[in-house]
């Protein structure tokens, strides 16, 4: 049997593959099957990945979205504590308001009290006067209202001017001008008279925010003319207590600063605590670090507002007590200060019990002054009932620092007013200003630790360019001879006079006092 060949058989060719169970043929279709399930596993694994990437976008989204929400709600609750965009400046700014201003010095001078020198502008004509001026509005701040008084009524002439000036405040609707009102005395039947009456009032709660008081003094009139000073809104300001203060005239870069003080007040109605974030509408334009450089009655001069207590000072702001060690500390020859109570102690309660601290400040800046930079200090004291007993106690050793030393002058004085029935003080110095060889400083609080600690009060500090003084149209020489005319006048007494005259009226009051409980002891019995 012949051999079966292939024709292509030959030397260089390969036979054709055999057929088995594993031949070529066979195992295509098992190899498209395992590629079809490779790709099917890619295109899962790309679509997990897909999903997966998805997913984290997702999730990033929803973050995002939850920061942004988080951000609107807080941006909610800083537009609740506080007004952000503020009031309207009327397009008074830092760069374009008026720096050649007018000052006068306003007093009040009792009809009972005699001077040898004429006293400054009568307080009540400068009050007037800004309402003469007043075209848009009017804003006050003011610790007390009392212009009108019922147990007096019309009877007393002195009266009559707080009455006059309450009948103008009210008929400012009729000329179109705005009037607004601070007060911290929600039951005063004036302020509400006069919220009927068309005027803006807000109230603060100083109970709530410091436990303290309103005490600032200030208006505002059209954002151009400035009040500021020791006398409230009363009729006895006007007419029988001693009062001083200053006027400012076409100042609209302190009014606008002062302004924003006003609007600080203005958005604190119905809150019960302080936000911590302000807009700029109520920061400070100017203060000790960058005062306002400006003309004052053809003076150069650098002047800005403070204020207390510290947790009433925004951005920027300059507090009271800091406007004060200031003044005292650029002194060079002498320190003079006015002021109805001294007393550097703080004194306050804890769980029912008081503690009472030194506070230093601006006690020891003024020894300081005087022992090593050899300032000569003078302190004109109020005397009345409620002058603190330990007043003579920091003043009698403040006065013995200089004792041996030969350039060293603490002098220190009461103003002694006049009682009458009732505990009414006539005739009390209610001046709260300090005047330097080169500044002055004119707040509304008395230098105590308690008042700076809890209560609000506002200040200015104007420091003119002693090179171009010029007489009578300087402020520090009109306010030095002020201070000057008071410390030697008749009605002031020396240090351990005034310690012997409290300590008479204190047992006159408690013998005044037993009298009066005694035949009440008698009916009972």
């Amino acid at each position: 049997m012949q051999e079966r060949r292939f024709v292509s058989e030959g030397p260089g060719l390969k036979p054709p593959p055999e057929t088995g169970f594993f031949s070529a043929p066979l195992a295509r279709p098992g190899g498209s099957i395992f590629s079809a399930v490779q790709q099917q596993d890619y295109s899962a694994m790309i679509w997990l990945k897909r999903r997966d990437r998805m997913e984290r976008s997702q999730q990033k989204c929803i973050a995002v979205f939850a920061l942004l929400c988080c951000f609107a709600v807080l941006l909610a609750l800083i537009f609740s504590a506080v007004d952000v965009w503020g009031e309207d400046e009327d397009g008074v700014t830092e760069e374009n308001c008026s720096k050649d201003c007018r000052i006068v010095l306003v007093e009040n001078i009792p009809g009972e009290l005699s001077f040898n020198s004429s006293p400054h502008v009568p307080l009540i004509v400068g009050l007037n006067h800004l309402l003469d001026q007043a075209k848009l509005s009017v804003e006050i701040v003011s610790p007390y209202w009392a212009l009108t008084s019922a147990d007096q009524g019309s009877r007393l002439y002195s009266a009559y001017q707080g009455q006059y000036l309450f009948q103008r405040l009210l008929s400012l609707k009729s000329r179109g001008v705005k009037l607004k009102i601070v007060s911290d005395q929600p039951n005063s039947t004036e302020v509400k008279s006069m919220s009927d009456r068309h005027a803006e009032v807000r109230y603060v709660n100083m109970t709530a925010l410091t436990r303290g008081r309103l005490l600032s003094s200030f208006w505002v009139v059209d954002r151009k003319h400035i009040y500021i000073g020791s006398a409230g809104m009363s009729w006895k300001a006007l007419s029988k207590l001693k009062e001083l203060g200053v006027i400012m005239y076409d100042c609209s870069c302190l009014a606008l600063d002062l302004h924003r003080i006003f609007s600080f007040y203005w958005q604190l109605q119905y809150r019960d605590y302080i936000p911590s974030i302000w807009s700029k509408r109520v920061t400070a334009v100017f203060s000790r670090d960058q005062p306002l450089h400006l003309r004052l009655n053809s003076t150069d001069a650098a002047a800005y507002v403070s204020t207390s207590p510290e947790l009433f000072c925004p951005k920027g702001r300059s507090r009271d007590v800091d406007a004060i060690r200031h003044v005292i500390r650029e002194a060079k020859r002498f320190v003079y200060i006015s002021i109805t109570d001294y007393l550097p102690l703080v004194n306050r309660s804890f769980r029912g019990s008081a503690i009472i601290r030194y506070w230093s400040p601006i006690d020891e800046l003024l020894r300081e002054a005087a022992v090593l930079r050899k300032v000569k200090v003078r302190l004109l004291i109020s005397l009345w009932t409620r002058t603190h007993p330990l007043t003579f106690n920091f003043m009698t050793s403040m006065q013995a620092l200089c004792t041996g030393l030969p350039v060293c002058s603490i002098e220190v004085r009461f103003y002694r007013g006049k009682e009458q029935m009732g505990g009414f003080q006539h005739m009390i110095n209610e001046n709260k200003f300090m005047v330097t060889d080169n500044a002055i400083y004119i707040g509304n609080l008395d230098w105590v630790g308690s008042k700076f600690a809890s209560n609000a009060g506002a200040g200015v500090v104007i420091q003119e360019s002693e090179n171009q003084r010029k007489g009578q149209d300087s402020i520090v020489e009109q306010l030095t001879a002020a201070f000057e005319r008071d410390w030697f006048s008749p009605f002031t007494i020396s240090l351990l006079s005034g310690s012997t005259a409290l300590q008479e009226s204190q047992h006159g009051r408690q013998k005044l006092q037993a009298l009066k409980t005694k035949p009440e002891r008698r009916e009972h019995e």
